[in-house]
């Protein structure tokens, strides 16, 4: 087909994937994907999509739910339970079980319900399978980019050369396509003053490291206290519990990586978590591996557009969030969403420049929104926020304000917004 819109994407995860699904819909567009990685691979703790996140992606692609619970293991998953882990005597997961302290306080269920979760990996996976492999393009680093009048040209560490009418930059958090959109490393992506461990365990073992009541109801449990925090989840069919213990890091600390072990885990929890089964149960799982490792947290404080010329960025690349509110998967799929609908709505490649344009104006506040309100839930699920200290009823409260705009959004309106204002751009 002929005159068809060049599009390249930098960097094989789960946006640069959905956006390259999304664009590959339309016949009009001749989509590429480049992975640095000798593999297109997924690594990192598992991930919940909400309903919002499913609709959109339902949008993207038909069944995208029965898709996803039958290749990529996904559970099905209630709202996900808050309780306060702070006391001077046994624990309790549920406040019936605890009189006169905040211990074992239920703070908050939160989310609609019907959301999935999921590994990393066998989403990639799953929506990998949707591609022709002819369009991914593994071992390409990417060395440069350099606007021309024709288009975008694109160098590769390899010594190779493409030509594309756009490029997307879905590369990440430390993104080379982000430092072209905004010309430099001022807006680069820093501490966000945490670090975290996890670990994959089967689900027998974590039940009996955990507790009969963590699993009663299939749902993701936060255990919430003085300094740190632990989540586990079901993924891969119910077959295997997602373990993660986060701590906040006093010291902003540059390193990406570090060594965990138990003196570690224990000069980063309460003494007293320890007099319940929780902690010293989530300590074991996640010691229960070889060679553990924390990983520090990193976010994007601000970012001053997503869009130059005929290069935009997207997913962590343009809005690499900390994972307190489990968004950062779900607004790149919300991206992919719009850069897809736009797309639908262009025919020529002189429009693109209006298309990416329009996409920076409506996603940017939305992604600025939940860039913040993810630092702000750390600092209450940590009990690091001065006005709630850890007090369940404040911390409930405040949650509740920091998790509504995620499901907030109606994504129909959402799709009118985004052409009408690259309507406005093309009369411009």
């Amino acid at each position: 087909m002929t005159g068809r819109i060049r599009v390249g994407i930098v960097g094989g995860g789960l946006a640069g994937i959905t956006v390259a699904i999304a664009l590959s819909k339309h016949r009009h567009v001749d989509v590429h994907v480049y992975e640095s990685s000798p593999q297109f691979t997924e690594r990192g703790a598992g991930i919940g999509l909400s309903p919002l996140t499913l609709e959109a992606l339902n949008n993207i692609i038909p069944s995208a739910i029965d898709l996803l619970k039958t290749e990529a293991g996904a559970v099905e998953a209630d709202a996900a339970r808050l309780v306060i882990v702070r006391t001077d005597r046994c624990l309790a997961p549920f406040p019936r079980l605890s009189s006169g302290t905040e211990a074992g306080a239920l703070v908050a269920d939160l989310g609609q319900g019907a959301g999935l979760t999921m590994n990393r990996a066998p989403l990639l996976q799953t929506l990998l399978s949707l591609l022709p492999k002819e369009i991914l393009h593994a071992r390409k680093r990417l060395k440069s980019l350099e606007q021309v009048d024709s288009g975008v040209r694109v160098t590769f560490e390899d010594g190779t050369n493409e030509h594309f009418d756009a490029v997307i930059g879905a590369d990440g958090i430390f993104s080379t396509v982000r430092d072209h959109v905004l010309g430099g490393k001022e807006h680069a992506a820093s501490p966000a003053g945490w670090w975290d461990c996890r670990h994959l365990v089967p689900f027998e073992k974590a039940r009996e490291a955990l507790g009969e009541e963590s699993f009663k109801v299939d749902r993701q449990y936060a255990w919430l206290g003085d300094g740190a925090a632990m989540l586990h989840g079901l993924v891969e069919n119910k077959t295997m519990v997602q373990c993660i213990i986060a701590a906040i890091d006093k010291s902003f600390s540059t390193d990406r990586k570090r060594e965990v072990t138990r003196n570690s885990l224990n000069d980063a929890l309460p003494a007293s978590w320890y007099k319940g089964p929780v902690a010293k149960g989530m300590v074991d799982l996640i010691l229960d591996q070889e060679d553990p490792k924390g990983y520090a947290q990193w976010e994007h404080k601000f970012t001053p557009t997503y869009a130059n010329n005929r290069v935009c960025i997207i997913g962590d690349a343009a809005h690499a969030t900390s994972p307190w509110q489990g968004a950062g998967a779900g607004i790149s799929i919300e991206d992919a969403f719009i850069i897809g609908h736009l797309f639908s709505n262009i025919s020529t490649a002189a429009e693109i420049e209006s298309a990416f344009k329009a996409f920076d104006a409506l996603r940017r506040p939305r992604c600025q929104q939940v860039v913040d309100n993810g630092r702000r839930t750390g600092r209450l699920f940590c009990g690091q926020d001065e006005t709630v200290g850890v007090n369940a009823e404040k911390m409930g409260r405040e949650l509740g304000l920091m998790f509504a705009p995620l499901g907030a959004l109606d994504l129909k309106l959402h799709k009118e917004d985004a052409l009408s204002i690259m309507q406005e751009f093309l009369n411009n």
